[in-house]
């Protein structure tokens, strides 16, 4: 299987690929592009970074489960309509959220086909965003968070790659989460 180029296919060929030979891969690609906007989104719901962490990989294994049931058009905003259900679930089982229920039922059953476009494009803004906040941090932030947050890398392993002392790859984790907080408070 050729995965070269892999990363100039739109999301919907990525979809397309994976529905025709259910290679994991495929999601896999689609997932990496979207992962540090959803642990964006998932601390800004949550509040803590570790139940952030897991959320997202919890919402990797839904996605997984769950991309042969839906019919997405825009994969941008489904998945961050899944995230943010996600994150409300996990809200409500902790008993401090009891205000927005957001229901499956709109993913299965769209309404008016007006309205959904504007949903989606609504959707798409708001990861448009989230992205933009990212790169709106310093490139040494930037590159430890994804290090950090994305490919699981410990502080120790970010050091050796990138030639930034310890102290410099704690403190700019912990800066560029802060910063990338406050830059998605201030979208949102």
């Amino acid at each position: 299987m050729n995965y070269k180029n892999s990363q100039e296919l739109t999301d919907e060929e990525l979809l397309e690929r994976y529905k025709a030979d259910e290679n994991s891969n495929w999601v896999g690609i689609l997932f990496d592009r979207y992962a540090i906007l959803l642990l964006g989104m998932c601390m800004k719901y949550l509040k803590n970074e570790e139940d952030a962490r897991d959320s997202v990989q919890q919402i990797f294994l839904k996605v997984l489960a769950d991309i042969n049931k839906h019919k997405i058009q825009y994969f941008r905003a489904w998945i961050y309509q899944v995230s943010k259900n996600h994150c409300l679930m996990q809200l409500r089982h902790k008993n401090q959220v009891r205000q927005e229920e957001v229901s499956e039922k709109h993913l299965n059953d769209p309404g008016e086909p007006e309205e959904d476009k504007a949903r989606f494009v609504e959707k798409d803004n708001l990861l448009e965003n989230m992205q933009h906040a990212l790169e709106q941090l310093n490139p040494e932030q930037r590159v430890c968070v994804k290090l950090f947050y994305l490919q699981k890398r410990s502080y120790q392993d970010i050091t050796d790659e990138t030639g930034y002392t310890l102290l410099q790859v704690k403190s700019y984790i912990q800066n560029g989460k802060r910063n990338l907080k406050l830059l998605l408070s201030k979208q949102g």
